[in-house]
């Protein structure tokens, strides 16, 4: 088996959350904070042998650190710390070059996102052992449309048809040969290029990657309504 480690993005602002939650990632969900419940499933696969966890700051460094010790102190991993960058794909470039050179996978997944499994991991560590690069998704189950190019807002316009049978929701985590998405992340930041996740940067490289279906919830916290929705699931979950 190949040596894999996952990156953890911790640091986000959080603006969104309206001041309900400090830190959605510490915030105690089921029982361990939620940066915990995303850490449980790499742990428990037995695939991850290093964390890297991208943080905001010294405090939260340092909080995430007693996590670790508290929930998972005879874990067979590495922990490893970063700081966040100013975006996103600035945080990711920061915990690529924290992950060992042994390391030839490696896991991107939002820290926000606590309901991932161990399957998950299982099933996206095999798909990109196999194809180079594997994405968690779920099928669009809405139709969508597009505002045309000739409408300047969204009042009064002919709309658009995708083809929903060609649309995913994109998750995390996403996993590349680690070689591979650390030189495309390289080449994003040397073009001033913006992207919106992990599998654009790769494409930008002409990578291409294969996606692995979800069908479980795997919801990031977002807004303070994520947070009640996630618990009210966890508790259907709970008393099967």
């Amino acid at each position: 088996m190949a040596k894999t480690a996952a990156i953890l993005l911790a640091g986000g602002s959080g603006k969104r959350m309206k001041g309900t939650v400090k830190d959605k990632v510490l915030y105690m969900l089921d029982g361990m904070p939620v940066i915990a419940h995303s850490a449980k499933a790499f742990i428990e696969s037995g695939l991850v042998g290093e964390l890297v966890f991208v943080c905001r700051d010294d405090l939260q460094q340092a909080q995430i650190g007693q996590i670790m010790r508290q929930y998972f102190p005879g874990a067979a991993v590495s922990v490893k710390f970063a700081r966040g960058g100013a975006e996103r794909q600035d945080s990711v470039l920061n915990g690529l070059m924290e992950v060992s050179d042994e390391s030839a996978i490696v896991f991107i997944h939002d820290g926000a996102r606590p309901m991932i499994t161990k399957k998950n991991v299982a099933d996206l560590y095999e798909a990109a052992a196999s194809d180079g690069a594997a994405v968690l998704a779920s099928r669009v189950s809405d139709t969508i449309k597009r505002l045309p190019d000739s409408c300047k807002s969204a009042r009064n316009c002919v709309l658009e048809d995708l083809d929903r049978g060609r649309l995913w929701a994109m998750q995390t985590p996403q996993v590349f040969v680690c070689s591979r998405i650390k030189a495309a992340y390289e080449r994003v930041r040397e073009g001033a290029i913006a992207v919106t996740d992990d599998v654009a940067a790769y494409a930008i490289s002409g990578g291409r990657v294969t996606v692995v279906e979800n069908g479980t919830p795997n919801i990031k916290i977002t807004n303070p309504e994520d947070i009640a929705l996630i618990q009210f699931i966890k508790k259907g979950q709970d008393n099967e």
